[in-house]
């Protein structure tokens, strides 16, 4: 019998039962890649985080499946990691190896208690988005008021620029046709007050859609700044989920200018909501 401990915490919040859960299996060293799927499924949240062995000089190697697939990297599943990981290690800076690099997540405390975290992202390449006419039909919009373009760190991201919050709101995709445009996060945003509104679906990954994207904020600083709506270093906060009822709050600053982008960051609040185990049979058919 093999025993599987996991946590679950709510990411990109400061209040139980919002945001963006993620389960962290805090110890996946015997589990096959099939079984980590398995799990993944099992739990049917946007994303599972397997910890393992460091592999270089990070503090743990993190592994992210959703329901259907492996990700080289993600937000919420990145930050929930360093919450959960944070307590034990004892240190300011959690780095944590994924598909595509160590990404530090520096934490803050008030007394013993992780409050909020900041993780530095890897810098996306990003392009010019082509089948808007296809992307516009599958969303229900009319177009975008800044360019459409995808930005690729791991998970892409494209986005879509909406007039008024409300428009972002009202937004209602036909999620096959967005499937079939590939296996990409699609975000529609606008400004609102205090910030910006943000929606993001994926159902290529198995997600229609996301309640708090932290690897769709960072991208979208950069959008933001490349099209002269961001200053350099400014930080922004982002509002998402609100349509499927798990309110998050993410923030983002990006530092360069429109060509030559040096640093992204992305920061928010966590809490861990829940303890658990799995206990799964060798004989029960699946190949741990």
């Amino acid at each position: 019998m093999l025993t599987l401990r996991y946590v679950v915490c709510d990411v990109f919040t400061d209040q139980a039962l919002t945001g963006n859960p993620v389960a962290v299996f805090t110890d996946a060293r015997k589990l096959s890649s099939e079984t980590m799927q398995a799990l993944a499924r099992e739990m049917n949240l946007s994303e599972s985080v397997f910890v393992l062995r460091p592999e270089s000089d990070g503090h743990a190697r993190i592994r992210i499946f959703t329901p259907s697939l492996e990700l080289p990297f993600a937000g919420h599943p990145t930050l929930g990691a360093a919450f959960v990981l944070g307590g034990p290690l004892q240190a300011e800076i959690v780095r944590l190896e994924t598909g595509v690099g160590i990404v530090p997540v520096k934490l803050e405390r008030e007394g013993a208690r992780i409050v909020f975290g900041w993780m530095t992202q890897p810098v996306p390449s990003f392009e010019a988005f082509a089948d808007t006419a296809a992307l516009f039909a599958a969303l229900g919009v009319r177009g975008s008021v800044l360019p459409v373009e995808r930005y690729n760190l791991g998970p892409g991201h494209v986005f879509v620029a909406l007039e008024s919050a409300d428009e972002v709101a009202r937004v209602r995709p036909d999620l096959n046709a967005l499937a079939n445009l590939g296996v990409i996060g699609f975000n529609v945003f606008a400004p609102v007050a205090g910030g910006w509104k943000t929606r993001m679906f994926a159902p290529a990954h198995g997600v229609n859609e996301d309640p708090a994207t932290g690897s769709a904020a960072g991208p979208l600083a950069i959008h933001l700044l490349r099209h002269g709506r961001l200053r350099s270093g400014e930080e922004i906060c982002i509002q998402q989920g609100a349509e499927i009822r798990r309110p998050s709050r993410l923030y983002a600053r990006v530092q360069g200018h429109p060509t030559q982008i040096d640093r992204v960051e992305v920061g928010g609040a966590a809490e861990i909501v829940a303890r658990g185990e799995f206990r799964i049979r060798d004989d029960a058919g699946t190949r741990v």
